[in-house]
């Protein structure tokens, strides 16, 4: 996967420079965002080949690029660019999640690529008490500084994890009693109307590209968000948000115990 000379992204992500760094960063669990080569470099077909066997983008810069990113250090033709925040393993989220409690809510989140959407998702998920993030390793950003600063600190406090197949983690997930649900524009079921009380995964697709079939095709239940205006879609962190507080208010219901409507109220004598 090439993506030729495109604008490189003036961004303060970590960087590893030369070759066996670089290589070692592509075949340990370092998640690295980009490859960078530099125009004419020989040699590295194979680190080439490994980042597209791993769907990491390959952006080919001019030399001085990586010279100013280098400073003092060689980087012998190359560069990668990796998460600005490290993930944690599958197995680490799921034990953080039942350690908080027994119906724990995870957010899975698929081919959302626009980081202020991840950002503000995340900081959302946070604020209201998500147990854990899951993210597919392609067709999703990564945990950028982008990320981070949209996220205003919340990538600080939730446990996030990476993996190679939504649907395939979702379906192990099932079978250790989770419960799936999807958003779609076309689902069956208003948000509304679902009992969120059971362990739970909630699956939100990227923008314009919504859920993968695979992943779809494994929703127990797939929900709609009502429309009533002319626009007929909502961006990934508007529907998130939507989902996560209306599990949040099923399962934490108000302690008030009753609310005067405004025709009950007194009039004010003139």
């Amino acid at each position: 996967m090439s993506l030729g000379h495109a604008a490189v992204e003036d961004e303060d992500e970590g960087h590893l420079f030369g070759r066996h760094a670089v290589a070692e960063a592509l075949a340990g669990n370092r998640s690295v965002l980009r490859l960078l080569v530099a125009d004419g470099a020989g040699g590295l077909t194979q680190l080439i080949q490994d980042a597209g066997e791993q769907g990491v983008p390959v952006q080919h810069v001019p030399r001085i690029h990586l010279d100013r990113l280098a400073g003092t250090v060689k980087h012998q033709g190359v560069a990668a660019m990796v998460a600005a925040y490290d993930y944690v393993s599958l197995e680490e989220l799921l034990e953080t999640a039942r350690g908080r409690t027994k119906t724990p809510l995870l957010l899975l989140l698929d081919g959302v690529q626009d980081p202020g959407n991840l950002g503000s998702i995340l900081r959302t998920a946070e604020a209201a008490g998500v147990d854990g993030i899951l993210l597919p390793k392609h067709r999703s950003t990564g945990l950028t500084a982008s990320v981070a600063r949209s996220s205003a600190g919340a990538i600080e406090h939730l446990p996030i994890a990476r993996v190679g197949n939504l649907a395939t983690t979702a379906a192990r997930l099932q079978d250790d009693g989770f419960w799936l649900v999807g958003t779609d524009s076309e689902g069956d079921t208003d948000f509304r109307e679902v009992d969120y009380s059971v362990p739970l995964l909630l699956a939100v697709g990227g923008e314009g590209s919504g859920l993968g079939r695979a992943l779809a095709k494994r929703c127990d239940w797939t929900v709609r968000i009502p429309m009533h205006g002319k626009v007929n879609s909502l961006n990934a962190s508007v529907a998130a948000a939507l989902l996560i507080y209306e599990i949040d208010r099923q399962r934490r219901p108000s302690t008030k115990q009753s609310t005067r409507s405004a025709k009950s109220r007194k009039k004010t004598k003139a």
